[in-house]
């Protein structure tokens, strides 16, 4: 799953990556190394600019808030349930479905957190004892250090409960996709701790390769199966994972120590 991730590119350096048309610097959101559900987050997607005359769609940097809200919902209430989207079933699940045949976008992160129980907590947990399992935390990113870029969906809500000219009147919300998470080797690996991504959790952010990106965005390819084929895996080993501080654990701490890499699991939290 995604969770939680961190994003610290600047808006200038995302337009050069991305090859950004169109952002708006009023949009612009500061560093965040804890990002969390509902909060505002970065997306890149192709879409005609509102109001233009010209239909030709043009690459974006948009603020969005993480937790899809389908068109049709009553209430944007649910929106921090669905953080994430499943790869295998996005294509036939009503809340996904319609944004997946013609609203796809890019999350772009450094990165996303995913946490271990460590053994022998979990060996408590199994043994019914009462003890709460403190996980240890990893952050996982490419080995490389390119941006780690999300296949997402997007989607608009309109709250009835306000006038057309409210700035809250029309919500823009998004999801991150997931997938199995890899069961080969890491490329870079901690010297204690798992070995492969599935070692960490069995899902995983699906990671959109830069030859994928043109084709993901392109609203005018709408047919499920075709877009389907977009979902595959990225190449193996291709992602390094380290352990961090359980500082992130809570989402109130925000800064770039969070990145820090740890020598090992904190005392406690041992893989």
């Amino acid at each position: 799953m995604c969770g939680r991730y961190a994003a610290s590119r600047r808006p200038e350096d995302l337009a050069g990556i991305f090859e950004i048309e169109q952002w708006e610097p009023e949009e612009t959101l500061v560093p965040d190394y804890n990002v969390a559900p509902t909060k505002e987050v970065y997306a890149v997607l192709d879409r005609p600019l509102k109001d233009a005359d010209d239909p030709k769609p043009v690459r974006q940097l948009r603020k969005l808030k993480w937790g899809l809200v389908p068109s049709w919902s009553k209430t944007p209430e649910g929106a921090a349930r669905m953080i994430n989207a499943r790869a295998e079933t996005v294509h036939e699940k009503p809340s996904y479905k319609r944004a997946f045949s013609s609203r796809r976008c890019i999350i772009p992160a450094d990165g996303y957190y995913e946490w271990v129980t460590a053994a022998a907590e979990r060996e408590l947990e199994v043994e019914g004892k009462k003890k709460r399992p403190r996980k240890q935390p990893y952050f996982v990113l490419p080995a490389d250090g390119s941006v780690f870029a999300m296949a997402g969906l997007y989607e608009f809500w309109r709250d009835k409960t306000l006038p057309d000219d409210h700035p809250q009147a029309w919500w823009v919300t998004c999801s991150v996709i997931t997938t199995e998470a890899e069961a080969g080797p890491l490329a870079v690996a901690p010297a204690d701790g798992p070995r492969a991504l599935a070692d960490i959790h069995p899902r995983m952010p699906l990671m959109l390769t830069p030859d994928r990106w043109a084709s993901w965005l392109d609203p005018s390819r709408t047919d499920v199966e075709d877009l389907r084929s977009l979902l595959a895996p990225p190449p193996p080993g291709l992602m390094r994972a380290y352990p961090v501080s359980t500082a992130v654990s809570n989402v109130r701490n925000n800064g770039p120590e969070l990145l820090k890499e740890l020598d090992g699991p904190e005392e406690g939290t041992l893989f």
